[in-house]
């Protein structure tokens, strides 16, 4: 079990949202302040804005992997290659963990409306289906960009 996957559940427990928790506890490596990473990934909470399309968890990793993988300009093909050979074998991954890379496909209910926000929160699924993304981005994340590393 990751350290930084489990700090970035409990972070999403405490009520932050899940792009926020994925990209402050995996973006301190990469020099990311805690307050820049909040402000940055607030908008993509809920499957971006709320909205139930991509998965927050999986977009804070992206962040990440732009973080690490970032071209240094724009003529910078090589890196751009690999950011993005990078970001595809996170999403393949995460999807086959998870079912899906959307947000109302995971968590079962479309957090779009307040009926679907209601029971995700009363039915505990925000609970339990988040954080399990959420460790899940990190662990992908952690093997992809630190694969020599324990954990």
């Amino acid at each position: 079990m990751s350290k930084n996957g489990e700090a970035a559940a409990a972070m999403f427990l405490q009520g932050y949202n899940c792009a926020q928790s994925v990209l402050v506890c995996c973006g301190r490596e990469y020099g990311l302040p805690r307050e820049t990473a909040v402000r940055v990934a607030q908008a993509f909470g809920g499957g971006i804005g709320r909205t139930g399309n991509v998965c927050g968890a999986a977009t804070g990793a992206l962040m990440v992997i732009g973080l690490k993988c970032s071209a240094k300009d724009a003529a910078d093909l090589p890196a751009k290659a690999e950011s993005a050979r990078i970001a595809q074998e996170f999403l393949a991954r995460f999807k086959a963990r998870s079912g899906s890379l959307l947000c109302r496909d995971i968590i079962g209910c479309d957090l779009a409306t307040s009926e679907g926000l209601k029971y995700a929160i009363e039915s505990g699924r925000h609970q339990t289906i988040c954080p399990k993304a959420i460790r899940d981005a990190v662990e992908i994340i952690e093997e992809l960009l630190n694969p020599m590393e324990k954990r």
